[in-house]
């Protein structure tokens, strides 16, 4: 669980699970396009594809090869986890 606190302490990597959210399947270049239009975020392809790679070894993204495309793909298990190990309490009422 230790990667995924890790996974989740990067902004940018943040910013990289919300765009597959919004929109899963996407390739490296419209993921770059996506978050340079929507975010201001304009790192390199490089920059971007070392971000994937943590989330990947993390469990929070899987990628596939669709032909020459390499396609990234949310996976919330992982955070799913976390709230089963540390479950919201109930609210209280005064």
């Amino acid at each position: 669980m230790g990667d995924v606190f890790r996974a989740l302490a990067d902004e940018t990597r943040r910013t990289i699970l919300d765009e597959l959210a919004a929109r899963d399947g996407q390739s490296l270049f419209e993921l770059c396009a996506r978050l340079t239009m929507r975010h201001g975020i304009t790192s390199s392809r490089q920059a971007i594809s070392q971000h994937l790679a943590v989330l990947e070894d993390a469990g929070l993204v899987v990628s596939a090869r669709v032909g020459r495309t390499k396609v990234h793909h949310l996976r919330t298990a992982p955070l799913r986890q976390i709230v089963d190990r540390w479950p919201l309490d109930p609210p209280t009422t005064s």
